[in-house]
């Protein structure tokens, strides 16, 4: 398949920076997924690899071939958009069919690949049908199909599973899952779900503001996240981020008391803990930080129980579902794992 490089990449319209130098190394066979929140880049990003936006700087090159100003029918690349983008007036056959018709490809190599795509996407009984005559997870994965006759170099997937239900979402997660596995090629897909990069990606690229804050695998990102951005945006539910005084061993938190966490990091008399709900445990008294109840959560196999400290940090700490029902108000306390603590500082917000 490809291998990717890009280096300074930038992207201005008009007066407003868009993307700040991008660098990113993309390697061969990789599925890399770009995450972060709305208007931080990440689809402008995909479009500028595409090559259907110009750059306004730095170079983009595809095993070491420069890319950055090669018309997009010539990159090797296929996209999958967010909008299925399908021809209604055309059957699935055609739609999958129309763009390696025009790659001049014979008839013979253009039905054995239909056929082929059909088959891994189990399409073959939809051939015949209109774009109108299909669920929404069908026409998706029409649209991947298209994409996948082409034989590319590089998948392009803006947010493909977007506009399906949450059960038709986990269905197809799984499909371009097993699509990945079985052609072995170099994916990018660019999403603002985390479960979907937490579950799908090889690396995943989380941007902010048109930067790159941090590459790693899943588990990279959910244990050591390189700073409070990534650590409140890489799990669900979300990490919380409150202010300590330390001295020493001991870290009190405004109005919930202190508590001794031996081996923290070296840090200043100032400190931010990152609390996940799996690094506190829920006690009506005892140790911990004192807390009040304001609800809890249950949700099958999983179950939150979510306080307020004494600062008015609202924090989430997970609990065994059969025992949920046992908390339901007043005072309690949160008694944090201290081999499960984040240490951040409290300027740059750093992971010490």
């Amino acid at each position: 398949m490809a291998k990717l490089s890009l280096k300074g990449i930038r992207k201005q319209f008009g007066n407003t920076e868009v993307l700040r130098g991008i660098d990113l190394e993309i390697g061969d066979r990789e599925l890399v997924v770009f995450v972060g929140p709305s208007g931080c880049g990440k689809s402008t990003l995909l479009r500028l690899i595409a090559g259907l936006d110009p750059t306004s700087g730095g170079t983009f090159t595809i095993d070491g071939r420069e890319m950055t100003h090669v018309p997009p029918s010539k990159r090797g690349i296929a996209m999958v958009f967010q909008s299925y983008a399908l021809y209604p007036h055309m059957s699935v056959r055609e739609n999958m069919t129309f763009g390696v018709k025009l790659m001049g490809l014979p008839a013979d190599e253009i039905e054995a690949r239909i056929n082929e795509a059909a088959a891994m996407l189990r399409l073959e009984p939809l051939l015949d049908r209109k774009p109108r005559e299909l669920s929404g997870g069908q026409r998706q994965r029409v649209a991947i199909g298209r994409a996948l006759v082409r034989k590319p170099d590089v998948f392009l997937l803006d947010e493909p599973l977007s506009n399906l239900d949450a059960a038709l979402r986990s269905d197809v997660r799984l499909e371009i899952a097993k699509l990945h596995e079985e052609i072995g090629g170099t994916m990018i897909y660019v999403t603002h779900d985390q479960v979907e990069a937490m579950t799908l990606a090889t690396r995943i690229v989380v941007m902010n503001g048109g930067a790159v804050e941090q590459v790693g695998t899943p588990r990279e990102l959910f244990e050591t996240p390189r700073n409070t951005f990534v650590a409140t945006f890489i799990g669900s539910p979300r990490m919380t981020l409150v202010k300590a005084t330390r001295s020493g061993d001991s870290f009190e938190i405004a109005g919930s008391g202190a508590v001794t966490l031996p081996g923290a990091p070296d840090s200043g008399a100032e400190v931010t803990l990152g609390l996940r709900p799996d690094a506190l445990t829920v006690t009506p008294d005892g140790e911990g930080y004192a807390a009040d109840f304001v609800y809890s959560e249950y949700l099958g196999n999983d179950a939150y129980v979510y306080a307020r400290l004494g600062d008015g940090t609202l924090v989430s700490a997970r609990v065994d579902p059969a025992s949920d029902k046992q908390v339901t108000g007043g005072k309690i306390r949160v008694a944090p794992r201290a081999d499960a603590l984040h240490f951040f500082d409290p300027d740059s917000g750093l992971r010490l």
